[in-house]
């Protein structure tokens, strides 16, 4: 079974910790994605995995073999990496069979294997084409087919798409989840970007300082963020936050006389006078009479500061207690900046967070 765990690991560089602490479970077939920004350690972590950086500290195993002490080549693991890493002067043919050609495979093991990755990826006509005839996701495709040849246990990606165009990520992420579909092996896959983890994911184990924030699906990360760096980073647009003082009518007073109702059901017991910060997704924020979902509503005027029409949706910059907020309307919308419009907040959607540890208030 090519299950993965992480027990304690941590790593350090010249006495300054990178990696602290990180506790991880990976079930044989499944796919996390580990995310958060720039210098998070999420890439250090999976390079420890691959064996490609030593551990400071914890334990590594992959299924049940203590792999601290083992070489990469023994951990029967593929890594693709975001360069492609493809040797330009072979065919496909050639990059894809390297690996196996290195370990001494017999030919005829190696041709079938090469033969049905390409038709598995899409590559079998092209396989006599060298890198620089290849568009950027075929070459992708490439490197993930070198890393398939070897049969894995384990496959890890570190941020495979970020070299790609828009469209073509999209593509690619689709090729992606067929995979993992198809060779039904475990994969963890390293990324900046929350669409890629969301849309990919089984898990995500969202990152920050080498620490880990978070850890579960895609809707449980979104919908029951564990504190305001979770729901900030989980979303696009960005969750509205606004610090607000608890009043002792049930409300929060957010300043310049706006008073929200807050269903304190969905809330730990919040003592009049605490000082907390109100979070609220663009979706539980919209003009009335725009198909705002059923629940508790509470209404309000705003004025619109401008609009950024996306197609399939609309988002409304409005201004709330002096402070711009985002609003979402499907589709599109002919609501103009310079207007004041009436909206309508579902207080089911809201969040509270303590405004000094940023933790959820969430009952």
């Amino acid at each position: 079974m090519a299950k993965v765990a992480l027990e304690g690991v941590s790593k350090s560089y010249d006495d300054s910790p990178v990696v602290k602490d990180i506790h991880l479970a990976v079930a044989h077939n499944e796919f996390v994605a580990l995310v958060g920004p720039s210098g998070c350690g999420k890439s250090t972590i999976l390079r420890m995995i691959a064996g490609l950086e030593e551990i400071s500290t914890g334990t590594v195993r992959i299924g049940d073999v203590v792999v601290n002490e083992l070489p990469p080549r023994d951990r029967n693991v593929a890594m693709v990496f975001q360069n492609y890493a493809l040797f330009p002067h072979m065919t496909v043919r050639d990059n894809l069979s390297f690996g196996l050609k290195l370990a001494k495979r017999p030919a005829a093991e190696i041709a079938a294997r090469v033969q049905d990755v390409a038709a598995v990826l899409g590559l079998a006509q092209k396989l006599d084409r060298r890198p620089a005839q290849l568009s950027g996701g075929e070459r992708q495709r490439v490197a993930m087919g070198r890393a398939m040849v070897r049969q894995p246990d384990v496959f890890l990606f570190d941020e495979p798409l970020s070299n790609l165009d828009a469209k073509l990520r999209t593509t690619m992420r689709t090729e992606i989840k067929r995979l993992h579909r198809r060779v039904a092996t475990t994969m963890i896959y390293v990324t900046h970007d929350q669409v890629e983890a969301m849309t990919l994911a089984d898990r995500i184990v969202i990152l920050r300082d080498g620490r880990v924030e978070q850890i579960g699906t895609p809707n449980e990360v979104f919908a029951h963020p564990a504190n305001s760096f979770v729901a900030g980073f989980i979303g696009s647009p960005p969750m509205n936050f606004i610090e607000a003082t608890v009043g002792t009518d049930r409300s929060l007073d957010l300043g310049n006389g706006v008073r929200v109702p807050v269903p304190h059901d969905l809330f730990q017991p919040l003592q009049p006078g605490r000082r907390v910060t109100m979070g609220m997704r663009a979706e539980s924020l919209t003009p009335r009479g725009y198909g705002q979902a059923p629940g508790r509503l509470w209404d309000f005027a705003a004025r619109v500061s401008f609009t950024e029409p996306l197609g399939s949706e609309t988002l409304l910059i409005v201004e709330l207690a002096n402070r711009e907020v985002v609003a979402k309307v499907s589709g599109a919308c002919p609501i103009a900046a310079g207007e004041e419009v009436p909206l309508q907040m579902n207080l089911e959607g809201m969040h509270l967070f303590d405004i000094d540890s940023g933790r959820s208030l969430a009952g």
